[in-house]
């Protein structure tokens, strides 16, 4: 049985962070039912790939809170597990804060820079959370590949504290209100100074091949690193793995590695403790690694009146 099975979650966000963490929870068995404002999540319209991936298999209730919450409560009282994504004191606002809740619900609140101090009550999203973070400090002005502070410090930081409040009411029988703040969340996934994880390091790096693709070179530690440079033909290299001149290492192994395609550095290492791979394609990487595909996603409103008259309302 999974271990989430018989938890009702009710989902109140909008956007990605609230999504996935619903999601997640979903996966290890909860009940998952989002509440939709008549015109539905706006991930419906604005991204919806992201929405039949992340709502596939919850529940939809359409409930407009600024009209009439009474539906929303009813189904806070009975929910296990809150979740909400509005600016500090919104909720309150709507009649569906942390008090519209059970005193036995975990209700966590996936904020941009948390519940007080001066920037709380700011406008953002996932790029104006990593800026802050400083995380964007090594690559601005590129864009991170993916959202950072939404999937990572919002959504996934967010299942970890639930789970853990979970547990805890296990023990006392009492619920929790949560906060996250997805830009504190962010900044702890940044890497201590000195950083050497950024580039710094010519064993971590990504390397041109001759057929215009990259290969990745992770090989952190001495054994891979001298296994590494013995396969590739230049064994006195792996000596000089951490001397002061890494843009001069760098650049001899960016030589050597121009010199042949990727499959043929893939194909030689294969099978071999060196910590390479490829930059793959995202369609190569869906191939080989894209999940099972995900249950339907719900129609707007489409559990409404079986919520309606569930509560009695």
């Amino acid at each position: 049985m999974p271990p989430l099975s018989g938890q009702l979650v009710v989902d109140l966000t909008r956007y990605t962070p609230g999504a996935l963490a619903g999601r997640e929870l979903l996966r290890h068995g909860a009940r998952v039912v989002k509440i939709e404002p008549p015109e539905g999540e706006p991930m419906r319209a604005v991204a919806p790939e992201w929405h039949a991936l992340l709502d596939g298999g919850k529940e939809s209730v359409v409930c407009d809170l600024k009209a009439d919450p009474s539906l929303a409560q009813a189904l806070l009282a009975r929910a296990d597990v809150v979740l909400e994504g509005f600016r500090p004191g919104v909720a309150e606002r709507l009649g569906v804060g942390p008090v519209a809740a059970a005193p036995t619900a975990v209700y966590c609140s996936i904020t941009g820079f948390g519940a007080e101090g001066r920037h709380a009550a700011r406008a953002g999203h996932d790029l104006n959370y990593v800026g802050w973070a400083g995380l964007l400090d090594d690559t601005a002005p590129t864009l991170p590949p993916v959202q950072i502070a939404d999937l990572a410090a919002g959504a996934l930081a967010a299942v970890t504290e639930i789970l853990a409040a979970l547990l805890e009411r296990e023990r006392t029988g009492r619920g929790a209100h949560i906060v996250v703040s997805m830009t504190h969340r962010s900044h702890e996934l940044s890497e201590p100074a000195p950083r050497r994880l950024n580039g710094t390091l010519a064993c971590y790096r990504i390397y041109a091949t001759a057929d215009g693709r990259f290969l990745t070179v992770g090989a952190l530690e001495p054994k891979f690193f001298r296994r590494l440079c013995e396969l590739a033909g230049a064994a006195e290299l792996g000596e000089l793995q951490f001397d002061r001149d890494q843009e001069a290492l760098a650049a001899r192994l960016a030589e050597i590695f121009a010199q042949r395609s990727l499959e043929t550095w893939l194909d030689l290492f294969e099978g071999q403790d060196v910590c390479i791979g490829p930059v793959a394609t995202f369609a190569e990487a869906r191939r080989e690694l894209a999940p099972p595909p995900a249950a339907r996603a719900p129609q707007l409103g489409e559990h409404t009146a079986h919520w309606r008259s569930e509560l009695l309302l």
